[in-house]
């Protein structure tokens, strides 16, 4: 036999089966050139001279991690559709004297084809988007650098082992399954359909029980801290509740539609439930992934655009000025000769400050119980813990403009938990009668923790009350009209003063910290970007080959249906009442997952530093309004597909 016969073979089935194939290819090119470039910036050295580069590699290269797994996962995925659509072609191959070695030798140089073209187009690609991609990134982080175009030798050889691994595996589970398949089993392969589901009242209970207990947990639960380590609890909840009421729910609801004589019996209607029961186990799995990647698209996108358009009010809420001299461990002497350092250092720098304040304040981890604070120890539960900061009354009369004198058994009180409600607040055992209840925190003083766990801040006579060392813990901060530079300069010098003198301070710059924030939240953002264009692409090729399955699959029987009296205008009406129903439902889905996980999201923000709710809530419709067009086109032109293989009667 020829040589070549077995090449030629593979192109022409390539060709013949355009359908399939060119759709699998531009997702393996898309996910290749994706790796390429994300793992090429992460190792990037010019990332290395920005500010917070740590940070930024490790989120750019968790990124590449994410889309090398998503990846494998994927293209297996849509892989099993390539071959369940074969079957029948390589069933025929052997019923027409081709032995199995022979089938195996085509799917071989089929995949050859196919993976060398994939890798070399995505790679390419990702070779010459790369540096456009990175000048979007350092854009996103307002950060300049030249750097010429280069070739990653690294990223190449990263990218060929993880996908030419993926490949492989994948025709070995081709190769496998036609091995163990009989020739009537191949020829038949791609039109096994479903028996009719029975009624699984048991899966759907757990369904509702799984995705109620998960929407249940997003809405009550209060910590952002326990909102962070129930997350991923939650979304395994929804998951599972998502899959197992898209199969056996849908089963209970459309067997309910089947009893409802009056719905039921109309044409439309009786095909189209009767229909979608018929392959309803195998329909489930695609339009529950599609439900999955469509939440996870908004998710990403919402919150990594809100972290990096609303950083202006993180970074503000950690540098409410430009120079913050933090002294952890300090007593009154030691304030003292802070102050006369740093005085020194502005007048020989010749500085200018103003908005300057400065407090002092104790602060400890408290656990409540029984409507009491406790100083908590090592082994108290981090998610059940609260923050208590004692400052002096001076400081709150100098900080607010009063003058207002209290008994050392008096404290005026701040804090947001909405419980507390007593005229006393009682910590280990030493009651403060409470002489007045502020409603918001004194400017300069706001905490980043208010919004993370129960913070009680009491301006007091004595703050040394519950400790016997006389240190505390004092800040100072000021803004300064110089540029960057100096700003940068002055806190240097300021660290080297204080080091010299044995002060133990942490001197931080705001200059500094936007960069820093820039680098978490603009890779993030990045990051977001990315993902959510992988799953993106992933939601339109499950869409796209679930409206080809359709159509196949819908033929036959709508081909009986015309033979027994059904006009073509009836047909039409029916494939659009199926249509609409079995792939808008993930949709409906999806916003009421990302409804319901509002809440939940917007504590674990809270830990990021985004506390403005209504930039996330728009960006959240933003992105749903944006993702249902998308949506929507994309149904409509993969319809098309279905339709023509549907009318072709």
């Amino acid at each position: 036999m020829n040589k070549l016969f077995y090449p030629r073979l593979a192109v022409i089935n390539i060709k013949k089966n355009s359908k399939t194939y060119i759709p699998f290819m531009i997702t393996c090119i898309c996910t290749i050139m994706m790796f390429y470039i994300m793992y090429d910036i992460s190792i990037n050295k010019g990332i290395e001279k920005m500010s917070g580069a740590q940070s930024l590699k490790a989120i750019l290269y968790l990124g590449t991690i994410v889309i090398g797994i998503f990846s494998a996962i994927f293209l297996f995925y849509t892989n099993s559709f390539l071959i369940k659509r074969r079957k029948k072609e390589m069933g025929l191959y052997n019923v027409l004297g081709l032995e199995k070695k022979h089938i195996a030798k085509i799917l071989f140089f089929e995949a050859v084809f196919t993976s060398t073209i994939s890798l070399v187009t995505g790679i390419a690609l990702g070779i010459i988007l790369n540096k456009l991609m990175f000048l979007l990134l350092l854009k996103m982080l307002r950060f300049k650098v030249t750097l010429g175009f280069s070739i990653s030798m690294p990223a190449i050889i990263k990218t060929l082992i993880v996908f030419c691994s993926i490949f492989f595996v994948t025709l070995l589970f081709n190769l496998f399954q036609i091995k163990i398949l009989k020739p009537i089993e191949l020829l038949k392969g791609s039109q096994h359909g479903e028996k009719e589901p029975k009624t699984k009242m048991i899966m759907t209970i757990i369904g509702v029980i799984t995705l109620g207990t998960g929407y249940i947990m997003a809405l009550t639960i209060k910590s952002p801290l326990a909102a962070l380590s129930m997350f991923f609890i939650a979304v395994i909840l929804v998951m599972v509740g998502t899959y197992t009421l898209f199969t056996a729910g849908s089963i209970a609801v459309l067997k309910l539609l089947r009893k409802q004589k009056n719905f039921y019996y109309k044409t439309d209607h009786f095909i189209s439930v009767s229909g979608m029961m018929y392959r309803m186990k195998q329909n489930a799995v695609g339009l529950a992934n599609i439900c999955i990647l469509s939440t996870a698209v908004l998710v990403m996108l919402s919150t990594t655009a809100s972290l990096y358009v609303g950083m202006e009010d993180a970074v503000r809420m950690h540098y409410p000025r430009n120079i913050i001299i933090n002294a952890s461990d300090i007593n009154k002497q030691g304030v003292e000769k802070l102050e006369v350092l740093l005085n020194r250092e502005l007048k020989n720098s010749n500085t200018d400050i103003k908005n300057k304040f400065y407090y002092s304040e104790n602060g400890f981890a408290a656990v409540k119980k029984d409507g009491k604070l406790f100083m908590a120890d090592k082994t108290a539960d981090d998610l059940k813990l609260s923050m208590v900061e004692l400052i002096p009354i001076s400081d709150y009369n100098r900080l607010s403009g009063r003058n207002v004198a209290i008994a050392d058994d008096e404290a005026i009180v701040f804090c947001k938990d909405k419980t507390f409600h007593s005229d006393k607040i009682t910590i280990n055992n030493k009651s403060f009668k409470v002489a007045e209840r502020l409603d918001k925190p004194l400017l300069g003083l706001e905490n980043e923790m208010e919004d993370i766990v129960d913070t009680y801040v009491l301006f007091v006579n004595d703050i040394n009350t519950f400790k016997n060392d006389k240190k505390f813990k004092y800040t100072v901060a000021f803004d300064i009209d110089d540029s960057k530079q100096k700003s940068i300069s002055i806190c240097d010098n300021l660290n080297k003063i204080f080091g010299e003198n044995n002060i133990k301070v942490r001197v931080e710059n705001a200059a500094v910290g936007r960069e820093g924030f820039l680098s978490a939240y603009g890779g993030l953002f990045f990051l977001g970007i990315f993902l959510g264009a992988l799953f993106l692409m992933a939601t339109v090729l499950i869409i796209y080959y679930k409206q080809i399955s359709e159509g196949y699959e819908d033929k036959g029987r709508f081909e009986i249906m015309q033979k027994v009296g059904m006009d073509k205008n009836e047909i039409r009406k029916t494939i659009r009442s199926q249509v609409l129903m079995v792939f808008f439902l993930p949709l409906a889905f999806t916003v009421i997952h990302i409804v319901f996980a509002f809440p939940m999201i917007t504590k674990m923000m809270a830990l990021l530093g985004l506390r403005n709710i209504h930039l996330f809530m728009l960006a959240t419709l933003m992105t749903i309004l944006v993702f249902a067009v998308i949506y929507a086109v994309v149904f409509s032109l993969t319809a098309r597909v279905y339709y023509k293989i549907v009318n072709e009667l």
